[in-house]
C-alpha cells in the first residue's frame, strides 16, 4: 500500500518513514501541506499521515482538499488536546486522530486497521511478502530479484488488469528510466521460469496481468 506522511518536523518524518517502509507500505514523504498535496494528485495513496501544524496549508486544510477530491485514509497528528480540535480534524473528514507523543508502533497499529494493509498476499501457490520483500512458492523462498519481486507485487495488486511495458517501467524501474522496454519481457520470462508459466499471462500488444480467477 501506498502511504503519504507531511510532517515539517524532519525527525519525526524520518521516524515515521522509517517504521512505515520496515512493514512493507510504500511511503512518500512532504515537509509542508503544498507538497502533501502534489503528491496525492501525482499517486495513487491508501493513506495520508498528516501534521496538523505545517508551514502554508496546515494538516486540515490538506484534508479537506483530499477528501474532496480523492478516497484516501486521513490519520491526523497533532500536539493539540483540545476536544474541539479533534472534532474540527475529524469534520474535515479525518479517519483517525493521533495526539503527540505517540508510540510509533501504536500508530503503526492504527494505521493497517484504518487501511486493512496486509503483510502477506497470495495467489495459487505464491505467497508475496511485503515485508521481507520475497516471493515464495509452495512455502519455498524462490530467490526472486528484487526487480521480480517488485513485477509480481505491481501486477497483484492491479490483478485483472492488463499492464503494458510502459505503465510496468514507469512503476517498477521508475519513470526516468531510459533504457531498452523489452527488459520487461526479459524479467518477465525469469519471473515465470521461478513460479510456473501459467499465472501471468500475455496479451499480445497488449502487456500482461493476473487474472482473478487464478486465486
Amino acid at each position: 500500500m501506498n502511504v503519504l506522511i507531511a510532517d515539517d518536523q524532519k525527525d519525526m518524518l524520518k521516524i515515521l518513514c522509517a517504521y512505515f517502509e520496515k512493514e512493507g507500505f510504500t511511503v512518500f514523504q512532504a515537509e509542508n501541506g503544498e507538497e502533501a498535496l502534489e503528491i496525492f494528485y501525482r499517486e495513487k495513496l491508501d493513506l495520508a499521515v498528516l501534521d496538523w501544524m505545517m508551514p502554508g496549508m496546515n494538516g486540515v486544510e490538506v484534508c479537506k482538499e483530499m477528501k474532496a477530491s480523492g478516497s484516501v485514509k486521513v490519520m491526523m497528528l497533532t500536539a493539540k488536546s483540545e476536544g474541539e480540535d479533534e472534532c474540527h480534524a475529524l469534520e474535515a473528514g479525518a479517519d483517525d486522530y493521533v495526539k503527540k507523543p505517540f508510540f510509533p508502533k501504536a500508530l503503526l497499529v492504527r494505521a493497517k486497521n484504518l487501511t486493512g494493509f496486509q503483510n502477506c498476499f497470495e495467489v495459487a501457490d505464491i505467497t508475496i511478502d511485503t515485508y521481507a520483500k520475497k516471493l515464495f512458492k509452495a512455502g519455498t523462498d524462490i530467490n526472486a530479484t528484487k526487480k521480480e519481486y517488485e513485477l509480481m507485487r505491481v501486477l497483484y495488486q492491479n490483478k485483472g488488469a492488463i499492464l503494458n511495458r510502459n505503465q510496468l517501467l514507469d512503476i517498477v524501474w521508475g519513470i526516468d528510466y531510459e533504457g531498452e522496454e523489452r527488459t520487461v519481457d526479459t524479467h518477465i520470462r525469469r519471473l515465470r521460469e521461478k513460479i510456473g508459466d501459467g499465472l501471468i499471462k500475455t496479451h499480445r500488444g497488449m502487456g500482461y496481468s493476473i487474472e482473478v480467477g487464478n486465486e
